[in-house]
C-alpha cells in the first residue's frame, strides 16, 4: 500500500496495512512524485523488498529534491549517507564515470531496452566505477528527438543553432553536426526554450509531456535524429547495506543488477512509447512534428561518426586507451 506522510510528503512504499515496518530505506530523487521512476521503479522495489522480508524492510521516497536540491550531488549523497538510495545521472558528474559515459553517444542501440541489456552483459567493464556504492540498476532514456523553437530537420539547419546535448561529453557530437553546444540541467531546459536562450534540446519523447511539459515552449519537434542516451543510475550507500540483517541484504541482492535494470529500462522505454503514441494520436499538437528524412539522417550519422573520433581522441589524451574497445564491445552486444 502506498501512503503519503505530512510535512515532507514522502512516499512510503511497501508498508502493509496495519503492519509497523521495522526499517525503511530512504530514497533521494530530484524528480517530482508523479515521475515514472517513482511510480514504477521504486514502487516495484519497495513492494518486492516488503514481500521478501515479511514487511521488515520498506522504501520511503523523498521526491523533488527534499533530501538535497538538484541532481548534481546525488552520487555524493549516496556515498555520504544523506540518503540510503539515490537516483542519479552520470552525465552531471562525468569525471566519476568516464567508462560509463561511453553509453551516451549514438551507436547500435536504438532504445533503453537494447542498451541496458548490452550494459549488463558487459558489466565487468564498468563495475569498478561503482566501487564506493552498491549498484542497484541503471536505465537509459533515449534522446531520439529534438525539442526546438525552429525547424532543425536538416543537417544544414543545425549550423550555428544553440543545442543542449544530453551531457557535456556530447559537445563534440553537437559541434560535428554544426551546432553550438549549451550545457544546462534538464530542469532548466523549459525556461531556456521559453526565453530563447537555446534553439533546441535533445529530448526523449516523455520530455514533451508532464512533468516536463516542453510542449508548452516548443514550436518544432524533430524526430529520428541520431540518438543520445542519458545514463540514470540507482545506487545504495554501502555502509547502510552492510548494516542490514543478512536476510534483508539477500533480498536486495536478489533484485539488484539485471532485475532492477530490466524494470528501470522498461519504465523509461514505456514512458517514451506512451508519450509518442499520445502525441501522434493528438489531432491538435501545439508544435510541428517533423520526422528527419532518411537522406538527412544519413548525413547526420556521418557527422556523428566524425564526432566519435574526437571523443575517442579525448579519452586517449586522458589515459583511457581502451575507450574505443569498450564502445565496440557495448554496441556489439546489441541484438541485430
Amino acid at each position: 500500500m502506498k501512503t503519503w506522510t505530512s510535512g515532507l510528503a514522502a512516499i512510503a512504499i511497501g508498508v502493509s496495512a496495519g503492519m509497523a515496518c521495522a526499517d525503511e530505506l530512504s530514497v533521494a530523487t530530484f524528480v517530482p512524485p508523479q515521475h515514472h521512476t517513482n511510480v514504477n521503479v521504486f514502487e516495484w522495489f519497495g513492494d518486492e523488498l516488503a514481500g521478501r522480508t515479511d514487511g521488515e524492510l520498506a522504501v520511503r521516497i523523498y521526491p523533488g529534491g527534499q533530501l538535497g536540491a538538484g541532481p548534481v550531488q546525488q552520487y555524493k549523497r549516496a556515498v555520504e549517507g544523506v540518503a540510503d538510495v539515490v537516483l542519479g545521472v552520470a552525465g552531471y558528474t562525468p569525471e566519476l564515470f568516464p567508462k560509463v559515459m561511453l553509453t551516451v553517444p549514438p551507436g547500435k542501440a536504438a532504445n533503453s531496452l537494447e542498451l541496458s541489456d548490452a550494459f549488463i552483459e558487459n558489466w565487468d567493464l564498468f563495475a569498478d566505477e561503482f566501487d564506493e556504492v552498491v549498484f542497484l540498476g541503471i536505465g537509459f532514456p533515449a534522446g531520439t528527438s529534438l525539442a526546438a523553437t525552429k525547424d532543425l530537420s536538416t543537417l544544414d539547419s543545425w549550423k550555428g543553432a544553440k543545442i543542449v546535448p544530453y551531457t557535456a561529453q556530447m559537445a563534440p557530437m553537437i559541434e560535428a553536426l554544426g551546432a553550438v553546444p549549451v550545457q544546462m540541467p534538464v530542469t532548466d531546459v523549459y525556461t531556456a526554450l521559453s526565453t530563447g536562450t537555446i534553439d533546441g534540446a535533445i529530448a526523449a519523447h516523455n520530455n514533451m509531456l508532464p512533468p516536463w511539459n516542453w510542449q508548452e515552449v516548443t514550436t518544432h519537434y524533430i524526430d529520428n535524429i541520431p540518438p543520445q542516451f542519458q545514463t540514470v543510475y540507482f545506487i545504495m550507500n554501502k555502509d547502510r547495506y552492510q548494516a542490514l540483517p543478512e536476510d534483508q541484504r539477500a533480498a536486495i541482492d536478489a533484485l539488484k543488477g539485471k532485475p532492477f535494470t530490466d524494470v528501470a529500462s522498461a519504465s523509461f522505454h514505456n514512458a517514451d512509447q506512451q508519450a509518442l503514441e499520445k502525441m501522434k494520436a493528438s489531432g491538435d499538437l501545439p508544435f510541428a512534428f517533423i520526422t528527419v528524412s532518411d537522406a538527412e539522417r544519413a548525413r547526420m550519422d556521418a557527422a556523428v561518426a566524425e564526432g566519435m573520433e574526437q571523443i575517442f581522441d579525448e579519452y586517449e589524451a586522458r589515459g583511457i586507451s581502451n575507450a574505443r574497445q569498450i564502445y565496440s564491445d557495448l554496441h556489439g552486444a546489441v541484438d541485430d
